[in-house]
């Protein structure tokens, strides 16, 4: 069994799509098809079964699948301890984001980064399921480091490295009521419809458990995935908005006004698994995110 073939497995079922695999892994899709079979025929059992539209793993597949995700990271974390002893950074760093990490300049990180260690490849990805998919990747193995929105107990299997924080702010539009009021608290903002991230998102549970522990009941009329649009959803009359104060820029046709009695406080860090110490590349990231913030 050789690391080639059990890198081209995980893709394939991180992918469910030969396609997307192949384009991922820079060759072509015969190349994918053959390097699967021929694992397929040294294990002497199918470990993915095909439709035309998707590919799913067969039982023996799933079984393999977490195993072949941490010999690839015992693979990269041995490359990782050569590379240090050489001085210089080799290697890989998958990298998961939020969809809006305004608190952080991120563009400017990955660049300070990249001339730090040009050795490094940099894959960063942004999930739609929010922090709790970016917590399932890191628990998969699919990610070494990710900026998360955790707020609460941490999850289990996850160690967080606390980094900065922004505190959430209502937004109404400017004829409602509660722009006239100098103070608004939790309990206002009974039976008003809201626009907010999906569950999974870490302003949606400082949110959600703000107002569960106030027992003030909340509804969410509109999702969106991008937190950096609320301020016009707000505008358009499509509810009222709890936002990050980094995302609120100055607009017409909103106000802005801080809740005084509850607990909104959206917390941003790095996640790395807690089963394992991160990579020097993951290292690296961390160090620098600090001074970023610091």
């Amino acid at each position: 069994m050789e690391l080639r073939q059990l890198e081209c497995f995980v893709t394939v079922a991180d992918e469910a799509n030969f396609t997307r695999a192949a384009a991922r892994l820079h060759v072509v899709q015969s190349a994918v098809s053959s390097t699967i079979k021929s694992l397929e025929r040294e294990l002497g059992t199918p470990l993915l079964e095909r439709t035309s539209k998707r590919v799913f793993l067969t039982d023996a597949g799933a079984a393999l699948l977490p195993r072949a995700r941490a010999t690839l990271h015992a693979a990269r974390e041995a490359a990782d301890a050569v590379a240090e002893v050489r001085g210089g950074l080799r290697g890989t760093l998958r990298l998961g984001t939020l969809t809006s990490v305004r608190l952080l300049d991120l563009a400017a990180l990955l660049g300070e980064f990249h001339r730090r260690h040009p050795g490094v490849v940099l894959q960063t990805s942004a999930l739609p399921s929010g922090s709790a998919g970016l917590v399932e990747a890191l628990l998969e193995r699919r990610l070494d480091l990710a900026f998360v929105s955790l707020p609460g107990p941490r999850p289990a299997g996850i160690e967080l490295i606390d980094l900065t924080s922004s505190v959430l702010d209502l937004v109404v539009p400017a004829g409602h009521p509660l722009a006239r009021r100098e103070r608004v608290s939790l309990g206002d903002l009974a039976g008003l419809d809201f626009v907010d991230s999906p569950v999974g998102y870490g302003n949606r549970a400082v949110a959600d458990r703000a107002f569960a522990a106030a027992s003030v009941p909340r509804r969410v009329a509109v999702e969106i995935t991008d937190i950096g649009t609320g301020v016009d959803f707000v505008r358009h009359g499509l509810g009222v908005a709890l936002l990050p104060r980094f995302a609120l820029r100055p607009a017409e046709g909103v106000a802005v006004r801080t809740v005084h009695d509850a607990d909104l406080e959206w917390p941003l860090s790095l996640a790395v698994p807690g089963d394992h110490r991160p990579g020097a590349a993951a290292r690296a990231m961390i160090a620098l995110a600090h001074e970023f913030v610091g």
